[in-house]
């Protein structure tokens, strides 16, 4: 007998959609009842995210003017009273990452030292969460961010597919780190109409274990690439094993260290069948293309005949449009954690999937002092 698929988040949520005519006595009640919503950012690409969770919410964004002065530095002004308040900042992060730290933590202050009873970051994509291991000499940028954070006033994160789920203990405060799982998935049942006929792949040995989660719950194989081609973060050389470089070192003469053997990888390699099959590639992030472009190839030539690759954020930098349009990838599917309508623009192969729904529960949630635990079930610990 087969076991029953998860329901999507779409379903067990479809009650919180705020009814039409109903925003302007919601806001007011929203006011009154103690929450506030801010939006870190004033252009239009990165509130649109901002504005479908206030919809949801039946709310309005708070009033507050953000900036860039002509030198450069970047000022914040709220234009309303939030002493003994809920405040979540959203703040989305566009291409100038740094930029947007400086208003999210500029923000933070000012609503800090304006009373604000508890200032909660609602941030998708955390930014610096590739830089959360020490490389070579180095620093550890992500834990430097979140102690940046705590001591600009903010009391909780939510976010959303961490890129190392470790980056949690980095805070002193609360982290909810949501997961994009569901609505990908259920993407895949609506919108794929052969899914069934599917394979989840890893592009790198890295990715298994998304991968498995996707093909379980889906009840579809799994294959992996696995070989030369691919370079993961494992494979950067952190520096620790080197010696100093002293004149005249004396080693202790009874002391021989055994020697570790240098990496080699084997051939290109992809572990599972995926001939006459749909090859779904799942990862956390696309950034830079070239590895998707190049597993997308080396699946085309297994027998693969059509090719989606599936993420939380699509940073999708660079040139990341025009290679995923001249490659040989079918479809880049990416939720609306990060801001990305330009470059939708230049590849219309890139689909969006909405994410505000999870947001603005969880908002409420906080708010009211329910648990977070819904918003979490059936979700493990490799997912």
């Amino acid at each position: 007998m087969p076991r029953k698929l998860l329901l999507p988040y779409k379903s067990v949520f479809s009650h919180f959609r705020a009814p039409r005519g109903s925003h302007a006595s919601s806001a007011m009640n929203a006011a009154r009842s103690g929450y506030r919503v801010f939006s870190a950012n004033s252009t239009a690409a990165c509130t649109e995210l901002a504005k479908r969770i206030t919809e949801r919410l039946g709310a309005e964004l708070g009033k507050s003017v953000v900036y860039q002065e002509t030198n450069g530095e970047t000022r914040v002004e709220i234009k309303e009273s939030v002493r003994g308040q809920d405040i979540f900042i959203i703040q989305t992060i566009p291409r100038d990452v740094n930029t947007a730290v400086m208003e999210l933590l500029i923000m933070a202050y000012a609503l800090k030292t304006s009373c604000a009873r508890n200032i909660i970051g609602v941030i998708p994509y955390f930014p610096y969460s590739k830089q959360s291991k020490m490389r070579k000499r180095g620093s550890i940028v992500c834990k430097l961010l979140a102690s940046m954070l705590a001591k600009a006033g903010l009391t909780h994160i939510i976010t959303m597919d961490l890129h190392q789920k470790e980056i949690q203990g980095f805070f002193s405060f609360p982290v909810d780190n949501l997961r994009a799982s569901p609505f990908l998935l259920q993407y895949i049942q609506e919108e794929i109409p052969d899914y069934r006929n599917a394979v989840i792949v890893a592009k790198s040995p890295d990715a298994a274990k998304r991968a498995q989660s996707y093909a379980e719950r889906l009840r579809l194989g799994l294959a992996v690439i696995h070989g030369e081609a691919q370079c993961t973060e494992q494979d950067m050389d952190d520096g620790r094993h080197s010696p100093p470089m002293v004149k005249n070192a004396t080693v202790h003469p009874g002391l021989e260290l055994p020697l570790m053997m240098a990496k080699e990888k084997p051939p290109i390699t992809v572990v599972g069948d995926v001939g006459g099959r749909i090859a779904i590639i799942v990862d956390d992030i696309i950034d830079d293309v070239e590895s998707f472009v190049a597993a997308a190839e080396i699946l085309k030539e297994r027998g693969a005949y059509k090719i989606f690759v599936m993420a939380t954020h699509g940073l999708l930098s660079a040139d990341a449009p025009r290679l995923i349009e001249e490659s040989s990838i079918d479809e880049v599917v990416v939720t609306n954690t990060v801001p990305h309508e330009v470059q939708k623009l230049q590849c219309p192969k890139i689909k969006t999937v909405d994410i505000s729904l999870i947001l603005s529960e969880a908002i409420r949630r906080i708010h009211n002092g329910e648990s977070m635990a819904y918003l979490f079930r059936n979700i493990t610990v490799d997912d």
